[in-house]
């Protein structure tokens, strides 16, 4: 009884955290709040398949895992690097207009 009263629990945390990260991605308002949440969304599941292996007892989705966290991670430094050209991309144009 305890243990199903808990995994209730800790499943409705899980929902609710998913709900609110995946309602940050869609309304951002800046890339880098959707990136934040987006990461925040793909460790929740990665705290569900855990869970789920605990609860189970087993290491069969460990790889699931692996894939969540390299993906999160890739794509992490392919939006660092979209906002590092967006943000040098002006400053370069003001550098080379001539001064009068």
């Amino acid at each position: 009884m305890t243990m199903q009263i808990l995994t209730i629990g800790v499943g409705a945390s899980f929902a609710f955290a998913a709900l609110v990260a995946l309602y940050r991605v869609i309304v951002g308002p800046t890339i880098l709040d959707r990136m934040i949440a987006s990461d925040v969304f793909v460790t929740t599941l990665m705290l569900i398949v855990g869970a789920e292996m605990i609860l189970n007892r087993h290491t069969n989705t460990i790889v699931l895992m692996i894939i969540f966290a390299s993906t999160s991670v890739f794509a992490t430094i392919m939006v660092a690097k979209h906002v590092r050209r967006r943000e040098d991309l002006p400053m370069k144009q003001e550098e080379e207009e001539p001064r009068v």
